[in-house]
């Protein structure tokens, strides 16, 4: 007969295994679909809002996403603190842009020690070659650094993005994938969206002055002309023969409206307006988002919002 003690013992054990193995079966589908939350969110940080809201779609729940340059600021400019030296220092994973945008960002990163890997946004994008002449350029050498205005050249974005969270963060590969696939699919329901909303502006009225040269991926996307006051950085401010070139240009080509941005001053493009009879069509997005209460505080929204506000003054009588 066996023992009472080993009987014992082999009903603990044979009660644990059940219990572990329909642990296993409920966990299953979890696990196979990457739901599983990690001990502590990822810590990643991105030197824009917009890469930081592209960054939440691909991450979600598995990452916790700041950005160094927050809404409604102007990362041309922007002077790098002790402060964020120590979150790019803590950080598991760190997204640029590329291109040359963020001037302060590669000696920011060697500065603070980060050993974190670095997420090149634009790596793999065809970029737009930065016009010479009347102040294009600036620090940002020979291209254009402002890609996410095309909504194709974000999916690259977002392909990036993703590796780089798989990289860093293997356990959610899962995750990320899902949610890049999902996100990728919302891009392309927008772009279609927009092009519908674009089909009523014939070519002529597709012609517009900006006060800074960040949307030429966006033109060319869509078809526009767009002329700038300013060149693709806001390091300086624009010349009187900038201002004199860009009013002679309006009137050649009867641009019907001048947009100003949401980090740049009106005061220029009202005197355009005043001396060429072309109307202050809105504010537009370019280099940041809005704060939540804006128009703009996605990157979906953002897009949205600057494809209104050009058809709608452009379309007017």
């Amino acid at each position: 007969m066996a023992s009472p003690t080993l009987h014992f013992r082999d009903v603990i054990t044979s009660r644990r295994l059940l219990l572990a193995g329909a642990f296993v079966l409920a966990m299953g589908p979890a696990i196979a679909l990457g739901q599983t939350a990690p001990a502590r969110p990822l810590e990643v940080v991105t030197s824009f809002s917009i890469l930081a809201d592209l960054t939440r779609q691909v991450a979600k729940e598995r990452a916790n996403v700041t950005p160094l340059v927050g809404p409604n600021a102007d990362a041309h400019v922007y002077q790098a603190s002790p402060a964020d030296a120590r979150k790019v220092k803590e950080a598991g994973l760190i997204v640029v842009n590329g291109l040359g945008f963020e001037t302060f960002m590669p000696r920011l990163i060697r500065s603070a020690g980060a050993r974190a890997p670095v997420v090149t946004a634009t790596a793999g994008i065809r970029p737009i070659k930065a016009e010479g002449g009347h102040g294009h350029g600036h620090s940002h050498g020979a291209n254009d650094p402002h890609a996410w205005q095309s909504i194709e050249a974000v999916k690259t974005y977002i392909a990036n993005i993703r590796d780089g969270l798989i990289k860093a963060d293997p356990a959610g590969e899962a995750a990320y994938r899902r949610n890049a696939e999902a996100y990728l699919a919302e891009l392309s329901a927008l772009k279609a969206e927009i092009e519908q909303g674009f089909a009523i502006l014939p070519k002529e009225r597709r012609v517009a002055v900006t006060s800074h040269d960040a949307l030429a991926y966006f033109a060319r996307e869509f078809g526009f002309t767009l002329e700038a006051v300013q060149g693709v950085s806001t390091e300086a401010e624009p010349s009187a023969k900038d201002v004199a070139r860009i009013i002679r240009l309006t009137r050649e080509t009867k641009a019907r409206a001048i947009f100003v941005e949401n980090m740049n001053s009106a005061r220029i493009a009202e005197q355009i307006a005043r001396e060429t009879g072309a109307k202050i069509g809105g504010t537009l997005f370019s280099d940041a988002l809005s704060d939540e209460k804006g128009p703009a505080p996605t990157y979906i929204a953002m897009m949205r919002h600057n494809a209104k506000t050009l058809l709608d003054a452009l379309k007017a009588e």
